[in-house]
């Protein structure tokens, strides 16, 4: 039972780190606003790594976790922590506009069973 109660934890600080990048970006998404903004990068960046993070332990809980694109977030987060000079502005932009939002539902989902 201890495993079901971190992965709840795991997905609460996944569903905060989402809520946080939404909130970190302007009311309209600009990508050119958001290439401009060094803070708000560095800010999506960390929560991106926050979200691998919590992924990468649900996995090591449960290999088998219903998650579309768990392989995607861990890689990127291990990309950001390894590879940080090779991180675009437009992979984490891309991340946010086509990743975050459908990554976000299936994980209220999640705490809601």
């Amino acid at each position: 039972m201890q495993d079901n109660k971190d992965i709840k934890i795991f997905l609460t600080d996944i569903e905060r780190s989402i809520s946080e990048i939404f909130d970190f970006l302007p009311e309209k998404r600009n990508f050119l606003e958001f290439q401009k903004d060094l803070k708000t990068r560095k800010a999506v960046e960390r929560n991106i790594e926050i979200i691998g993070e919590a992924m990468s332990r649900i996995l090591k809980i449960n290999p088998q976790f219903p998650i579309e694109a768990f392989r995607k977030i861990v890689d990127t987060r291990n990309r950001i922590i390894h590879g940080y000079d090779s991180v675009s502005e437009d992979v984490l932009w891309l991340i946010i506009v086509n990743y975050l939002p459908n990554l976000e539902k299936q994980v209220k989902e999640l705490l809601k069973q």
